[in-house]
């Protein structure tokens, strides 16, 4: 197979044969040339150099020290130009080298399974050379020129071979893998006695990673011909080939000239200087590690006592790789804060002083937490919103354990959002009871759906404490009150941590719930328990409390009288492939994560990294085992674990307790460890791409230096646009104000499920009752309850027996898939997938990340929901290929839009279509190994919202100046939807719209400008989307959640201030930003926006006059600047440039059918 590829290179490359010739016969020195020797100044194109270090104090280390070797480009003067005639002749002949390295190397790559091995692509080298042999020293030092533009390492040999299976072998991939898996690549790779056998095969990879081939569209055949030939036989734009191999040239050219100037200014020998360089970038077996000069500039052995985090910030700065990736002002620094003590108005007992300190050290209560404890002694309720660790937990627990010496038969009930949340609460409080006597072995237990039903009515009669969930208070506690009612009765205190989660439609749910529980517990006569609530740094923390719990005496604690110790934050950009080329695109931020990761851990410090979904989580940890190798550390790899959603609870307990104890030195996670999990002392936290929204950041970024000690915060930005708005604004990450929270009490569809399940409790009386439940119970109560012959209210049968399960507080699913590893027959759970997550997840030969180990998906069976997955050893991924087409089925409602405008605005019912229909094999350059076709059953689903047709006018407009119609729509649905907070009481991800992905919503381009007409005559995309504005409730159901409805009557307010919001953001920037037209909530990453074009879409619905001829003109619909921006921005989320119009999926929308009966007209 190898040999059949060499020789297609080969005769590929003997057209350019006689050009290279030609150069070469052009190098030759005449006189002039030779005069040409005396250096002259010239611009430098490789890596720029390293001034902008990013620092904005003067706390900050400075610039650091001049390093030796190719890393040292601090230098701000241009290098000296020579003729490469002028050049030693080593040099010369490593340019020729690298010319035909570059040349065999770019035409290999056009051959979709062959992997350029070292002894694949030799002899093809060696042929353009001229016959002069290739070794491996010419490459490590054509790599000590280029360091980042080159990979050449050894790589486990089964890895190739999959990167190499011939097309006629795609039909037999099952057996492929099953025929591995018997040949010993099923095995554990972390199984010691698969070592003892011997060392596995390896192999030497040469790659260029500053750039990728492009492809060229064929201009005829089917619509399905043209789609399979491009996931199976691409064919590359010739023309941009040659651009990429004389890029290349160019840059190693200029890589010789700043090296040789370099040597000349440091007066040594510039031959023996590579000679000694090349050593540390020759590759070496896995088994014994990589020679690089980042190893060698590590600690041999993780310190005990790491170093200060601005010793460890000015070490990164000094790696080979770091080349100006803080950005400029994405340097702070927060000076440490000493603690501040106050003082209780009254005595605690002998015990509570005794426990405190014996299990934490405490003789001393800090300000925050003294005036929140007198608040509550005094008969306040309390909410205290202060950072993270500043030990808020003490708060609650000194009084409950003061009630229980007066009262043992007090109860207290603590409220977490998640299970990990109330067991780590319930064994802090459980230390501190061990110390008080008398009440050593009062029961304190959780109670959540974990908790065994044998043991639940044990718990309930005589647990003092119980630890449990919004979830549980719903659908357990509160239906069943007359088992619960001694509880209750002594009830002292309601604890509910972590109140910032509450919010939007959940928080309307937990604050119905609550005043449920104040209703039951005042119906019982006990009319004096007393709400304490902690809170992350939010905008209104004492207004949202009061409206949680629909209490008026709340006292707000928010001076933080805790230490803590000096923070510095890094605002990390992940450099461009080509650094100082933008047009390369941005590399790999996932890398650029790990590395940092790894760097940070082999200096002695903690590490927890955070990333948005689940999956890129286990990828990170699987590119984190990959830097640990490469750095001849693989023995660290084994303290680093993953936490996520979907790991068992007894893994996820384990996890959190080894962290804990010390046993771990890092963790990388989604956001459930954004809470305040206790796990011990952190040191950094990493960020890997913004998450979501600012408190999202502040929330991760405080959970390093919960000890005192000094604290680093990275975030790490990727290629998206709301990423590098923060990248280019770093001061917002600090300055931005904290979103208020919100709850709607006025939304009908919520306040009914409740009221149902409150006359379930005990019958409802419509005046008494009003305290809890608002004006509105008047009218409801009798239109959705049952009235009795007293003038109580009952439950409605339709609701019965169970009314709390038909109201769903949360978009949780209730079923989940089983994920078996069969691995030498091991048949063991390792995790859980809940249902909406498997199409995406687990599909037969994909493959199925945990713990950052792959393992590919031998059988999915969906009846019996479970799915069977083997260890493999791979060098890449899967992504599945999947679509959501949002559309309208019924129209209920109809309202004009403005008064003076033609179009309207519809609401009704919205179908969810999701399709997943096969996957991509994906390596680590993020290139497309390979393509796979599923048969999957789509996903439906229904709910309420409501849309708006875009006018035939607006798309003509926007074709009129190739403004691209899909990232119109969807920057526009953007715009609206980041307004509807100001008109309708809702939380980021309530309500939901179809948004664009650049792969979905393009076509290709052809490589030249065809002739007139001939987009007519080429195929339409298969998948075509109506020009349509849809928004969903993503919550409620078929039945929704009502907050799209309450759009729907604003739906003029929220297009108007739409519209002024695009027109006053300054951005200059043609895909708009976060202030404008990107959604920082977005799942495709805002990638696909136009700010110009939202706003024809806007103007248009409102009937607004546009000035045409200020709109800002897309890419040529055909041209090669069109080809060059969808390969390099449309798919990437390249920056700077408006999408350019085309064969998009957008047409003509229809108008929907109307609701039989009759549809409502608003005019």
């Amino acid at each position: 197979m190898i040999k059949k590829r060499k020789a297609e290179c080969l005769q590929e490359t003997d057209e350019r044969r006689q050009t290279r010739r030609d150069e070469n016969d052009s190098h030759q020195p005449s006189a002039k040339d030779h005069a040409c020797c005396m250096t002259t100044e010239t611009g430098y194109t490789t890596a720029p150099a390293k001034q902008n270090r990013g620092p904005t104090s003067s706390h900050t280390s400075s610039s650091a020290s001049s390093r030796p070797s190719s890393t040292s480009r601090k230098s701000t003067a241009r290098p000296k130009t020579t003729q490469p005639s002028c050049w030693p002749s080593a040099f010369q002949n490593l340019s020729r080298t690298h010319r035909a390295l570059n040349l065999v190397y770019t035409f290999c790559c056009t051959r979709k399974h062959f992997a350029t091995t070292f002894e694949g692509i030799k002899s093809a080298v060696e042929a353009q050379t001229g016959g002069r042999p290739l070794t491996v020293e010419d490459v490590a030092k054509i790599k000590v020129l280029i360091p980042r533009a080159v990979r050449f390492e050894t790589v486990d040999a089964g890895v190739v071979d999959v990167m190499s299976v011939p097309e006629a072998r795609a039909n037999k991939l099952r057996q492929y893998w099953d025929d591995w898996e018997v040949e010993g690549m099923g095995r554990d790779p972390d199984d010691e006695a698969q070592q003892e056998g011997g060392r596995k095969d390896e192999v030497l990879l040469f790659e260029f990673v500053d750039g990728d081939l492009r492809r060229e569209r064929s201009n005829g055949t089917t619509d399905q011909k043209m789609w399979e030939e491009e996931l199976s036989l691409p064919v590359y734009d010739s023309k941009h080939m040659l651009n990429l191999i004389e890029k290349r040239n160019k840059k190693f050219s200029d890589a010789i000239d700043a090296f040789l100037t370099r040597c000349q200014e440091e007066g040594v020998d510039p031959v023996a200087k590579l000679e000694i360089e090349k050593d540390m970038y020759l590759p070496v077996s896995g088994s014994s590690g990589t020679n690089t000069p980042a190893a060698a500039k590590l600690p041999p052995q993780i310190p005990k006592e790491r170093k200060s985090i601005a010793e460890i910030i000015a070490e990164i700065q000094e790696q080979e790789w770091y080349t100006g990736q803080i950005v400029p002002n994405g340097h702070r620094i927060f000076d440490a804060q000493q603690p501040v003590y106050g003082e209780l108005r009254f005595q605690l007992s002998q015990n509570v002083v005794n426990a405190l300190y014996n299990t934490k050290g405490i003789t001393q209560l800090y300000s925050h937490q003294a005036e929140a404890i007198n608040n509550l002694h005094d008969g306040h309720d309390v909410i205290v919103s202060t950072s993270t660790s500043s030990g808020k937990s003490l708060i609650y627990q000194i009084p409950m354990l003061c009630e229980l010496e007066k009262d043992p038969q007090s109860r207290g009930m603590y409220i977490f959002p998640t299970k990990a949340l109330a067991q780590d609460q319930r064994r802090n409080m459980q230390e501190l009871m061990q110390y008080m006597d008398g009440l050593e072995y009062t029961m304190i237990e959780t109670f959540d759906g974990d908790t065994p039903m044998q043991q639940r009515n044990s718990i309930r009669d005589e647990a003092r404490i119980i630890f449990t969930n919004p979830d549980m208070l719903h659908i357990t506690i509160l239906p069943q009150e007359s088992s619960w009612r001694t509880f209750l009765k002594n009830l002292k205190f309601v604890v509910v941590d972590e109140l910032h989660v509450y919010n939007g439609l959940f928080g309307s749910h937990v604050a119905f719930i609550m005043r449920r529980l104040r209703r039951v517990c005042a119906s019982l006569g006990n009319h004096n328990v007393r709400f304490v609530s902690c809170s992350a740094t939010v905008a209104n923390p004492e207004e949202h409390m009061k409206t949680i719990f629909g209490v008026d005496k709340v006292k707000l604690t928010d001076i933080d009288g805790s230490p803590s110790g000096r923070k510095e934050f890094l605002c990390w950009n992940t450099p461009y492939k080509d650094p100082g080329d933008p047009s390369s695109g941005r590399d790999n931020s996932m890398v650029e994560t790990a590395r940092l990761f790894c760097q940070v851990i082999l200096r002695g410090a903690r590490v927890i990294a955070f990333c948005r979904v689940r999956k890129q989580c286990e990828i990170l940890l699987n590119t984190i085992r990959d830097q640990f190798h490469a750095l001849d550390r693989s023995n660290v790899s084994k303290f680093v674990m993953g936490y996520r959603g979907g790991y068992s609870p007894q893994d996820r307990r384990q996890i959190e307790r080894e962290m804990f104890e010390g046993k771990l030195l890092g963790i990388v996670a989604t956001s459930a460890l954004e809470l305040g999990v206790d796990i011990g002392s952190l040191d950094a936290v990493i960020t890997h791409g913004f998450p979501y929204s600012i408190s999202n950041f502040r929330q991760q970024s405080g959970r390093a230096g919960r000890r005192n000690k000094d604290s680093l915060s990275i975030l790490v930005g990727d290629r998206y646009p709301t990423d590098q708005h923060y990248m280019r604004n770093p001061h917002e990450l600090f300055t931005k104000p904290n979103c208020e929270l919100q709850v709607d009490l006025e939304n009908e569809l919520v306040l009914e499920g409740h009221l149902q399940c409150a006359a379930f409790e005990m019958p409802i009386h419509p005046e008494k009752d009003a305290e809890y439940f608002g004006h509105q119970l008047a009218h409801l109560a009798p239109s959705r309850l049952m009235r009795d012959s007293m003038g109580f209210y009952h439950c409605h049968e339709r609701f019965r027996p169970q009314p709390a399960r038909c109201v769903q507080i949360r978009d949780v699913e209730q079923q989940h898939y089983a994920v078996i590893d069969t691995t030498n027959n091991r048949n063991a759970v390792i995790e859980e997938i809940e249902d909406r997550r498997v199409s995406f997840s687990l599909y037969e030969g994909g493959i199925f990340l945990h713990q950052g180990h792959p393992y590919m998906v031998k059988e999915l069976n969906t009846d019996r929901r479970f799915a069977r997955v083997v260890r493999v050893q791979v060098d890449w991924t899967t992504s599945q290929r999947d679509y959501t087409d949002v559309d309208p089925i019924e129209t209920e409602a109809i309202r004009r839009i403005n008064g003076t405008s033609n179009c309207r605005a519809f609401f009704g019912s919205i179908k969810i279509h999701t399709v997943v229909y096969g996957y991509f094999k994906i390596d680590k350059r993020r290139r497309i190994l390979d393509a796979v076709v599923l048969d999957h059953p789509p996903i439906d689903i229904l709910s309420k919202g409501m849309w708006l047709d875009v006018p035939k006018q607006a798309l003509e407009i926007l074709a009129s100046h190739n403004l691209n119609a899909a990232a119109a729509i969807h920057a526009a649905e953007h715009a609206v939807m980041s307004l509807l907070p100001t008109y309708v009481i809702s939380s980021p991800g309530d309500v939901r719209t179809e948004c664009k992905a650049g792969l979905k919503e393009f076509k290709g381009f052809p490589s030249k400008l065809p002739d007139k007409g001939y987009e007519d005559r080429l195929p339409r995309p298969r998948r075509q989307r109506p020009a349509r504005l849809t928004f969903y409730d993503a919550k409620g159901g078929a039945a929704g959640s009502g907050i799209s409805s309450k759009a729907f009557e604003f739906v003029d307010s929220l297009l108007c201030r739409a519209v002024a919001r695009i027109e006053s953001c300054a951005c200059n920037t043609p895909r708009g930003c976060v202030e404008c037209v990107c959604d920082e909530q977005c799942p495709e990453l805002s990638v696909v926006t136009s700010k110009a074009g939202a706003g024809v879409v806007l103007k248009t619905l409102l009937g607004m006059e546009i000035d045409v001829d200020a709109l800002p003109w897309g890419e040529g619909q055909m041209g090669t600047r069109a080809q060059k921006h969808f390969g390099s921005s449309a798919v990437d989320g390249g920056e700077g440039r408006e999408l350019p119009a085309g064969l998009e999926t957008i047409i003509e929308a229809v108008e929907i059918r109307g609701k039989p009966g009759g549809v409502k007209v608003y005019e």
